[in-house]
């Protein structure tokens, strides 16, 4: 083809945060080829990029080992209607958006078949999980990278990649919008706001909402007068509306439907579970403590194999822990509403980590709709 040819484009983004990813990379892609036309398994962002949805990108939101071997049967049927479909369709370019697990066997099967594949979002070999890169290379024509110190290591390995830079990095301002956020959510420019983001997946707001709920609870009687926001993913509302009420009906706890970005660029402080908002909170310069629980068998399953100290992405990008995690049994209400009552309390730390926050901003922000079509091209031949 070439770069007047718009491409028939198939793509696979699992849970909230890869339809935000991928919705990102389609306007990007749409800008530089007009035409484009997309399908596959994607969510509500990216259907309004133009993006046709065969299946919701929900249906690939489970949480660890055991929620996926409850799952198994049904995502196996759904990678191979989908590998068949895409197999007798044959668009230009498969790019699968992170979800590893159910990627690389479906751009393998796709790559075998003579169809060029991209797999956007470097999976975490750096943290644990190493031997996943040999998989990487045997599924992926091209590797688009979010993180600058990735494309070494996957050549060290064989693996073609580029790094394009994080997309929230190119769309979130340098300087966040705080009253204008407030406004629209109904807050005043007094009130001190903490956010509580206990994940986009049903399984982690089991695991993780209680606890955190729990903290609001704690700041709330020890300090009267707080706000507390919860942005609820698409169609979450009824399991959240309850373990609220158990959790922390003693607090008014604002639930919006939504809007996570809008509730950062608004807050003080955020209790946040570890993973993708770790860095959008990162890139809103806002202090944070990260929390993480799992399934106690997948949480062992992770520490054996785990490469380094952090888990959440602004200590990872940063080499040490310029904000606490608190994980598994680490993970109490007590110490969540400690940490976070912490920042409230000590302006000289929350200064200094938003300098930092600006450095890793800036390090991110590459325009990556360009550099990644630059990349997608090249794979093309156009």
């Amino acid at each position: 083809m070439t770069t007047t040819t718009s491409p028939r484009l198939a793509l696979v983004a699992g849970e909230a945060s890869g339809d935000l990813l991928a919705s990102l990379l389609l306007k990007g892609l749409r800008e530089r080829w007009p035409g484009t036309r997309s399908a596959g398994i994607g969510g509500p962002r990216m259907a309004a990029e133009g993006f046709e949805a065969w299946w919701p990108s929900e249906k690939l939101s489970v949480f660890g080992y055991v929620d996926a071997l409850r799952h198994y049967r049904e995502l196996v049927g759904i990678r191979s209607a989908l590998r068949d479909r895409l197999l007798a369709e044959r668009p230009d370019v498969f790019i699968g958006v992170d979800a590893p697990d159910f990627n690389f066997g479906l751009e393998t099967a796709l790559r075998g078949g003579g169809i060029r594949t991209v797999h956007f979002v470097c999976p975490s070999i750096w943290a644990w999980r190493g031997e996943r890169v040999n998989k990487l290379a045997a599924a992926a024509d091209h590797v688009l990278c979010l993180f600058p110190f990735e494309p070494a290591l996957l050549a060290s390995h064989g693996v073609a990649a580029s790094f394009v830079g994080h997309p929230l990095a190119d769309t979130i301002p340098l300087d966040p919008p705080r009253a204008p956020a407030r406004a629209a959510l109904g807050l005043g420019d007094g009130d001190t706001v903490v956010a509580l983001l206990p994940g986009s997946r049903r399984s982690e707001i089991r695991h993780i909402a209680p606890a955190m709920l729990q903290a609001a609870s704690i700041m709330a009687r020890q300090r009267p007068g707080l706000r507390f926001v919860l942005p609820v993913a698409p169609g979450l509302r009824p399991l959240v509306e309850p373990l609220v009420a158990t959790h922390a009906g003693d607090v008014a706890v604002q639930l919006v439907d939504g809007r996570s970005h809008e509730v950062l660029a608004a807050c003080d402080v955020t209790l946040i579970a570890s993973g993708t908002a770790t860095l959008e909170a990162a890139l809103f310069k806002r202090p944070m403590v990260i929390t993480y629980r799992l399934h106690w068998l997948n949480w062992l399953y992770m520490r054996r194999r785990a490469y380094q100290p952090w888990f959440g992405l602004p200590n990872i990008l940063s080499r040490e822990f310029i904000v606490p995690e608190l994980l598994q049994d680490a993970a109490t209400p007590e110490a969540l509403a400690r940490e976070a009552l912490a920042w409230l309390d000590d302006a000289p730390r929350r200064d200094a980590l938003g300098r930092r926050l600006t450095d890793i901003h800036l390090s991110l922000r590459q325009d990556t709709a360009r550099k990644a079509g630059d990349a997608i091209a090249q794979v093309l031949g156009a």
